[in-house]
């Protein structure tokens, strides 16, 4: 099948080159021409592993193309998947510029049947409006409310994407489920034989329940990370391990153990903005969801606790050498959006401390947000001379270090484990003063 992706970022490129895989022929579009120069030359802008080597194999077999022109994907397409920013206004409201944009400029570049498909994260309704905008920005001698008559006719659907970075691609081969809102059988049929070649359970419903499936489930998720940070917080006040009471509840198959790990909170692209969006429509259409406002204030205040955490045992900050481990959000990323690296790295560099860091693959991005911090090679080099190591993301790779040689050069053998990445036990054994989030009384 021909398939065009409008909207080469995270999702979109993701999204191409795994339906390439499947077998279809695929064409990225993005207004940004360097990027598209990138992509022609397998060059991933980018961090995820499997992405750049899987198109590169694409490349070389002619199964996906790039461009710059919607024209050319909409008219040489049957498929469309819209997969654009939607990021937030400052009310946390979704702006949906791009997408009614993008929805115009397939309009009038439509020449026969189209089926266009909602990729990205969008309220609910959203299909509604794009359904108008298509039919209201047709070529003229198809502007005809009985597509029988002269009329072009078309279908919208709704398929959001459930890709976690750092294992996006097996999340696309092999999915939890995939949800189809469709409003016609003929749109279902087509994103059927889409997906034909993967064996996933599929939802299929209208295109508004759809669209709320995927802001109740990112919301939902966020949700238990907020919940498990609460108690995690009890913990450290009445002397609990976290890590012992999230293995109790998660062998609960009501619960689960994922996303039950305490820490400084959720970040990225997807869950902050997810949440405020859910929010900001919840209100829109009558409803306060206040549990959802708890869960993000519960996540902002996580990070603040870190630093109280942090002031209380290393006493003065100001002129203290701080070395950091991780800035990404999360590992298997270099995405730096939201990370919490960044508010604690900022606030300590505001009172007066000097940071060095290390992140396995964010530090090329990571020096564009956090100017004045010294950048080092390696995770020891960070470690070496600091006055305390803070681990702000959960890289396997700082479990194969060697701890001794970590502890004797730094200056103080101060351990904030931001991610609860290391056995208390072992570290304290090693001579370290470890403190995690929710691993005993302070």
């Amino acid at each position: 099948m021909k398939i065009a992706i409008i909207g080469s970022g995270y999702v979109g490129l993701v999204t191409g080159v795994c339906l390439g895989h499947i077998g279809h022929e695929v064409m990225c579009v993005d207004n940004d021409k360097k990027k598209i120069q990138s992509l022609q030359a397998g060059e991933v802008p980018i961090y995820e592993p499997g992405l750049e080597p899987k198109l590169k194999e694409l490349l070389a077999k002619k199964r996906i193309t790039f461009t710059t022109s919607i024209k050319a994907a909409t008219q040489s397409s049957t498929v469309i998947f819209i997969s654009v920013g939607t990021p937030s206004k400052k009310n946390g409201e979704a702006d949906l510029t791009h997408v009614e944009n993008v929805a115009r400029e397939i309009a009038v570049n439509m020449d026969s049947y189209k089926l266009i498909v909602e990729k990205s994260t969008v309220p609910t309704a959203t299909g509604r409006r794009i359904e108008r905008t298509i039919r209201l920005n047709l070529p003229k001698k198809f502007r005809h409310p009985d597509p029988k008559k002269n009329g072009l006719d078309f279908d919208v659907a709704s398929n959001p994407e459930f890709l976690r970075e750092g294992c996006a691609m097996e999340d696309f081969m092999n999915p939890d489920r995939i949800v189809m809102g469709v409003e016609s059988p003929r749109a279902e049929e087509l994103l059927r034989d889409v997906y034909k070649p993967l064996k996933a359970p599929i939802v299929v419903t209208n295109i508004n329940s759809a669209e709320l499936i995927k802001h109740a489930s990112n919301s939902f998720l966020a949700t238990k990370i907020s919940f498990i940070n609460a108690v995690a917080r009890i913990c450290d006040l009445v002397g609990a391990d976290v890590l012992k009471v999230s293995e109790g509840m998660g062998y609960d198959k009501r619960i689960g153990r994922a996303f039950l790990n305490a820490g400084i909170g959720y970040g990225g692209s997807c869950f902050p903005k997810d949440v405020d969006a859910f929010i900001r429509l919840s209100e829109k259409s009558g409803y306060s969801f206040n549990l959802l406002k708890e869960v993000r204030q519960v996540n902002e205040e996580q990070r603040q606790y870190f630093l109280r955490l942090i002031e209380d045992k290393l006493w003065i900050i100001k002129n203290k050498m701080i070395g950091v481990w991780g800035l990404a959000f999360k590992p298997d990323t270099d995405d730096m959006r939201n990370a919490p690296s960044l508010e604690i790295i900022r606030t300590l560099q505001h009172e007066g401390a000097k940071v060095k860091a290390y992140d396995p693959k964010a530090m090329d991005k990571s020096k564009m947000e956090l100017p004045g911090v010294v950048f080092s090679k390696d995770a020891y080099a960070a470690a070496s001379g600091a006055d305390c190591l803070l681990v702000l993301t959960e890289w396997k790779e700082f479990l194969k270090l060697d701890f001794k040689k970590v502890k004797t050069s730094m200056r103080q053998p101060i351990l904030f484990d931001g991610r609860n990445l290391f056995d208390k036990k072992l570290m304290e054994k090693t001579g370290f003063e470890y403190f995690g989030i929710g691993r005993g009384k302070l």
